[in-house]
């Protein structure tokens, strides 16, 4: 049986058995994996950290053919500060529902990786409502989805002092409100989510309710594109 060293984040667990679980691993060199976790519901179990949300740690896996069981872990943060909070608690479950969602078991699953510990350690120490959009908006892009923030798609006009405007699901862009077609959008979603990316943008539209609409919108757009309910996100919105 070939034994592997990865650094992995725990996306989600299922029960297996009476004692097992079946861990769903994000890793820096394998991509999205599952794995097998024996013993761990078991009162004092060793591993049990290991099948924590948001564990990061490195994994020992044993491998036979395509399937992996955990030998041995050692935690490298487990984000407590997050467990204590209920909006972080769903903010990082969002995090972590959406790279489930943009992952399909391939090494090339890998990109999202880096992102989505950033993000846990950015909700775990300060914004969490800004880290977890700043994840979304970089997971799209990853997956080939990129929110387009560069003024109307179609005709190339400036949307920063916009209020009213349109949100094109199919091109995942902007426009004018009487340029293109699509849901309307406010030029605080329009802000938030430029502040959000790193480029410039109005601050006197980035406002609470801003980050709500620009949630609101991202979610839409993912299950657009995934055709997933996003539960977590969802509740997250909800609590904001």
């Amino acid at each position: 049986m070939e034994g592997i060293k990865l650094n992995a984040l725990m996306l989600r667990s299922a029960d297996y058995g009476e004692n097992d679980k079946i861990l769903t691993l994000l890793t820096a060199g394998e991509g999205k994996i599952s794995a097998g976790i024996k013993g761990v519901k078991k009162a004092g179990a060793k591993l049990k950290f290991a099948a924590q949300p948001f564990c990061f740690a490195e994994y020992i896996l044993a491998r036979r053919g395509e399937r992996y069981t955990v030998t041995q872990a050692s935690e490298i943060e487990s984000f407590y500060d997050i467990r204590t909070d209920i909006n972080k608690f769903y903010a990082a479950c969002s995090v972590c529902e959406c790279a489930d969602s943009l992952t399909y078991g391939d090494g090339e699953d890998s990109a999202l990786f880096t992102p989505a510990v950033r993000a846990l350690t950015n909700i775990c120490n300060g914004d969490e409502c800004s880290a977890l959009i700043q994840f979304l908006l970089s997971a799209l892009s990853v997956s080939g989805y990129t929110v387009g923030l560069d003024g109307c798609a179609e005709c190339g006009a400036p949307l920063l002092n916009e209020e009213l405007m349109r949100f094109d699901m199919n091109a995942g862009a902007f426009t004018c409100r009487d340029c293109g077609a699509g849901p309307g959008a406010s030029g605080s979603t329009y802000s938030v989510l430029r502040m959000c990316a790193g480029k410039s943008y109005n601050p006197a539209f980035v406002t609470p309710d801003g980050k709500k609409r620009a949630l609101r919108l991202l979610r839409e757009y993912l299950a657009h594109k995934t055709d997933y309910r996003f539960q977590s996100l969802s509740e997250y919105i909800r609590l904001i």
